[in-house]
């Protein structure tokens, strides 16, 4: 958190809010690069971990589950379709919509982003032994529960 000036001022280095953002900005990059080493990014991610755990469904749907906004998830599906790592069809109730279903090849590049985002989260705390990584854990969802925060 130091700058090329030094570190800021004391109030703000114990700021809660401020040592959230800073460690998720951190985390954000360490995911970024692991997921980019497979030529992915988050949304690809979040969309396949929800069609497989979820299953089939609209790709509005799957908007409102992973909080991909409409046109990033047209994106998001073109690239992953185009891809061979999910397939959408008009859906036989309403031709007007697609059902999106993951492929064995998406699931198969799922398991190899899970492995990639293992190695980015030991990185991202290595320094905290595995009782504080549990304890974080369980600090920053009972934030995030509390506020009304949907887990993204």
């Amino acid at each position: 958190m130091d700058t090329a000036e030094g570190p800021p001022p004391q109030r703000l280095r114990t700021l809660p809010s401020r040592l959230t953002n800073h460690a998720a900005l951190i985390a954000n990059r360490i995911v970024d690069q692991a997921l980019a080493q497979a030529g992915v990014r988050r949304y690809h991610y979040s969309l396949l971990a929800a069609l497989e755990e979820y299953g089939p469904d609209s790709q509005a749907a799957l908007g409102r589950r992973t909080g991909i906004d409409r046109s990033d998830m047209v994106a998001t599906v073109n690239d992953l379709a185009e891809r061979h790592l999910l397939e959408r069809a008009p859906d036989p109730e309403d031709r007007r919509r697609n059902i999106v279903t993951i492929t064995a090849a998406g699931q198969k590049q799922l398991a190899h982003l899970d492995r990639l985002l293992a190695a980015a989260q030991d990185e991202y705390l290595a320094p905290l032994p595995a009782a504080d990584r549990r304890n974080l854990i369980d600090l920053l969802t009972r934030l995030v529960d509390q506020h009304g925060g949907k887990h993204h």
